[in-house]
């Protein structure tokens, strides 16, 4: 079996209900296609990279399945491209790696948040004052830097004073 990822944006001015009514309608759809639902991922309201139909931001919704035939996704792109609360979509067939990639970043493995990180490094930071160690402990002290070195003395060149012409003089006055 194939397993595929649909990506699709949905209107933010629409209610609640029709919002979430659209995302089940095409897991519906993909059901009676015959596909098996891997994941449904309701990633909720994000700001859009450009406006798209007077629109700058928008309800994100991944839905990851597994199918059998490509007629399954022309025939889901052609209902996503006919719902006018649909603001755009996109199909991905992913590889082994994507699949590793989907697996991993549901278990927790990839994509951890922020609050958790800043809470580990807080702790590593407590950690190191115990310890007497990290922090701002002064300036550290290192040797100063070796001076420049001396600009290149110029060589004297001897001025040599060309001879001077020798005129002829008449004697005849």
């Amino acid at each position: 079996m194939r397993q595929y990822e649909v990506t699709f944006i949905i209107d933010p001015v629409l209610p609640n209900e029709e919002i979430t009514g659209a995302a089940k309608n095409y897991q519906e759809h993909l059901t009676q296609e015959g596909c098996e639902i891997v994941h449904v991922d309701a990633i909720g309201l994000k700001p859009l990279a450009y406006i798209i139909h007077k629109r700058s931001s928008g309800i994100y919704y991944t839905i990851e399945f597994r199918t059998e035939s490509q007629d399954t996704i022309e025939k889901l792109e052609l209902a996503l491209r006919r719902d006018e609360r649909i603001m755009r979509f996109l199909t991905v067939k992913l590889d082994k790696y994507g699949v590793k990639y989907n697996e991993d970043k549901r278990n927790g493995l990839i994509g951890k948040s922020k609050k958790e990180d800043r809470k580990r490094s807080d702790d590593d930071n407590e950690e190191d004052n115990r310890r007497g160690g990290g922090g701002y402990q002064g300036r550290a002290k290192t040797s100063p830097p070796p001076p420049p070195p001396p600009p290149p003395v110029a060589k004297e060149i001897p001025k040599v004073i060309p001879p001077a012409p020798v005129v002829a003089v008449d004697e005849e006055e």
